[in-house]
């Protein structure tokens, strides 16, 4: 049974391993580069079948070589991809990569491509209201709302990957039971200094279950409505941070199905995005479930 569905970016990345960024106007020789499967939802879903737990991806694809690629990538690690309509002609959402050794930081170019906007089939819909857990990005809006209200009349939890400040974003929040904002978002989206205000004012403005702030390097906190809770990130060698915070968000949709409290699900996402940042690659450096469950133990946590 799929359990997690998804509705977001499906992006073709090229990742460049760079010494440093280079001053503008010259050349620099790049240390690798490789082709990667990118996009905050579509990497969650990765995530969250490399972790134990079924997936599917609902969208739009093109048959050019970048989304031949994105489709044999889905296919590649498990997540199911009879839910992508495919069209001809067009042209795929792409970007390129910077990964900077000296700084561990990552600079994104990119492409949206000229894919028409997804409009949800019978069969997608009966996905959503089958399913446990649907994972929104921002992305796709419009569906993504159709989605949310299926998934809200079928009792289907609506986790959101709260990352872009796009516009009409609160026609999804409103709809969202698991809000996921990076700092960022979440002070920008309210105005507010500090990460703690703006977890109480998104509360106020959109009830959902639970916030969840991810704050990069310093954790990040929770907030049911009642009780700021802090969790920690977890020891890590970075290597390639591209795509932690997607990686968290699966993590966090993997434990939510697993029946975790918000709590736990916090503190395994943190450390699932540790453990994915001690390699390169968004998607191929998601560890499984039992490595994630030595990790926690070694550091003192245990679900």
């Amino acid at each position: 049974m799929i359990k997690i569905v998804g509705i977001g970016a499906c992006v073709m990345d090229t990742l460049y391993n760079i010494p440093h960024f280079p001053k503008e106007d010259t050349k620099l020789r790049a240390v690798g580069s490789k082709p990667a499967g990118g996009g905050p939802v579509a990497t969650g879903l990765v995530a969250a079948q490399k972790l134990g737990e079924q997936t599917a991806y609902i969208g739009v694809l093109s048959d050019d070589n970048g989304g031949v690629f994105l489709k044999k990538d889905f296919e590649k690690y498990g997540v199911n991809t009879d839910l992508i309509a495919i069209k001809s002609g067009c042209r795929s959402f792409s970007s390129v990569i910077w990964l900077s050794a000296d700084t561990t930081s990552r600079t994104c170019v990119y492409d949206k491509g000229d894919l028409p906007p997804l409009s949800l089939s019978d069969a997608q819909k009966k996905a959503i209201a089958d399913a446990e857990l649907l994972m929104v990005d921002g992305n796709e809006l419009d569906a993504a709302v159709e989605a949310a209200k299926c998934a809200k009349k079928h009792g289907t939890k609506v986790l959101y990957d709260c990352g872009g400040l796009y516009d009409g974003v609160e026609r999804l929040l409103s709809l969202t039971d698991i809000m996921i904002p990076s700092e960022e978002f979440a002070l920008g989206h309210t105005d507010t200094q500090d990460a703690e205000s703006a977890a109480k004012k998104l509360y106020e403005m959109y009830s959902p279950e639970i916030i969840v702030i991810t704050q990069g390097k310093r954790g990040g906190l929770m907030f049911d409505g009642k009780n700021i809770v802090e969790y920690p990130i977890y020891p890590a060698v970075v290597v390639d941070s591209n795509g932690s915070g997607d990686v968290f968000h699966g993590a966090f949709a993997a434990a939510v199905v697993k029946g975790y409290t918000y709590e736990q699900c916090c503190h395994f996402s943190s450390a699932v995005s540790g453990l994915k940042c001690t390699g390169i690659g968004a998607r191929e450096s998601v560890p499984n479930f039992e490595t994630v469950m030595t990790y926690l133990k070694e550091n003192g946590y245990e679900l």
